[in-house]
């Protein structure tokens, strides 16, 4: 679940590796193979003996697709075969992709910071008008689209950012839900109550795997309209606007300077947190559902709704925010075979159709369709957050056609090696950078 902005892909670009589709990052054609252009209808279960398929994966996810597989393969006597491409994934599939080598289908992040570096109008099938597109959620149905086009299916849902918290705590503190905050500002003032109530930190802050480190200033961004968001994609905004450095600056003084973070916060970890959490030695932790997931992987469900609870909150609202990664969306790739690429097709239209309830039944995930319903036995917490995505408001990365790396410059900013303003400055370098390799307009 880390969020990277893939400054490498900058670099291929400038060696000309990708040359044609650096400087338009949607360069091609858009059109579909077969007679026409024109589409087939897509028969899930259609008999597809002696196709073979390949599918890339990261590393941990690559278990991830094997039920559906698994039953795919049994229903049409296709073949798929998972391939795990080497960490860092977001980096390694473009230069994978720029040397001519290309898989029939791939986990993808489905956002618009990290689908056009795989360049969707040259690469990738067209997936509108598919069966299942009209069964995705609203949120859901945002996702995997670039220009209008649809170029990936939408698996999972994306994860929730939200605040985790200890129930024993919060009933130590004197807190109940009636204190949930429906700011940041109330956040911070539901921290001193931990804090002055209490033996526990407030926050859990993971300044040693840097990546958790963004949420904080992630949460105070959420007032910032779909205009502004146009704006620095069009480079008439900058990260260096007094919003964000506001933001930054809110976090260092309000949060970590004032206190309330465990006191090794620029060594903290991922799983010190959830460890931390749940011995009520920190009363609250932000961050998104791959901390549900490993909660889930450590307890029961009831070990779990005894101890673990989560709220939604953003800068000016009780609303959580949603935050896209690679698990969530499946692309199809152009590789010139008819069979091959309608297979693809078949195969998504599978996992989206008569799979689906098996599927995430398997998986213990909630729901992308409304009309399949998230399977029973899932925590409490996970039950709010599918309640809370509706109204959910993304993260930068489903905004900002580049995704920088702001958790490395924020650790750079908790070891005292940059400002406040610096570490905008750094995040708006890079954010050029990128988009200039793209050859977004305006840079």
């Amino acid at each position: 679940m880390k969020r990277r902005a893939l400054p490498a892909l900058a670099l291929i670009c400038a060696a000309g590796l990708t040359a044609t589709a650096c400087s338009d990052p949607t360069a091609g054609d858009s059109g579909e193979s077969g007679s026409g252009g024109k589409k087939a209808e897509v028969n899930p279960t259609a008999r597809l003996d002696g196709v073979k398929l390949t599918m890339w994966t990261a590393q941990n996810t690559v278990n991830a697709p094997k039920q559906v597989i698994d039953a795919f393969e049994k229903a049409t006597g296709a073949k798929v075969d998972t391939q795990a491409i080497p960490d860092l994934y977001e980096q390694n599939v473009p230069t994978k992709l720029a040397s001519g080598d290309r898989p029939d289908l791939m986990f993808w992040q489905p956002s618009i910071s990290t689908l056009p570096f795989v360049q969707p109008k040259q690469n990738l099938l067209t997936l509108d008008g598919e069966p299942w597109e009209a069964k995705l959620g609203g949120t859901e149905k945002s996702l995997g689209m670039i220009d209008g086009k649809r170029y990936a299916a939408i698996v999972t849902s994306p994860a929730m950012l939200g605040v985790y918290y200890n129930k024993d705590v919060f009933r130590k503190a004197g807190l109940s839900e009636k204190d949930f905050p429906k700011s940041y500002d109330e956040l911070l003032a539901l921290g001193h109550k931990v804090v002055d109530k209490t033996d526990a930190a407030a926050f859990y802050e993971a300044g040693g795997d840097k990546w958790p480190l963004q949420w904080q200033m992630q949460l105070q961004l959420t007032d910032l309209d779909q205009q502004w968001w146009a704006d620095l994609n069009g480079g008439k905004k900058k990260w260096t606007d007094p919003v964000v450095v506001g933001a930054i600056k809110k976090y260092k003084e309000k949060l970590l300077d004032a206190g309330l973070a465990q006191k090794n916060y620029r060594t903290g970890t991922f799983t010190g947190q959830a460890d931390s959490l749940w011995k009520g030695e920190a009363g609250m932790v932000l961050n998104v559902t791959s901390f549900q997931s490993q909660l889930q992987a450590k307890y029961s469900t009831a070990e779990i709704d005894k101890k673990i609870g989560w709220f939604p909150v953003a800068n000016s609202s009780a609303n959580g925010l949603y935050s896209p990664d690679q698990t969530n969306g499946v692309v199809a790739f152009k590789t010139g075979d008819d069979k091959r690429q309608n297979a693809a097709r078949q195969f998504l239209a599978f996992w989206l159709g008569p799979d689906y309830p098996d599927y995430i039944k398997t998986m213990k995930i909630p729901s992308v369709q409304p009309s399949v319903p998230t399977p029973g036995g899932l925590p409490e917490t996970s039950k709010a957050q599918v309640a809370a995505l509706p109204k959910a408001i993304g993260v930068f990365q489903a905004k900002a056609i580049v995704a920088p790396d702001t958790h490395l410059y924020l650790a750079d900013m908790i070891f005292d090696k940059k400002s406040p303003q610096q570490v905008a400055q750094a995040i708006q370098d890079q954010f050029a950078q990128v988009a200039k390799a793209q050859g977004a307009p305006g840079f």
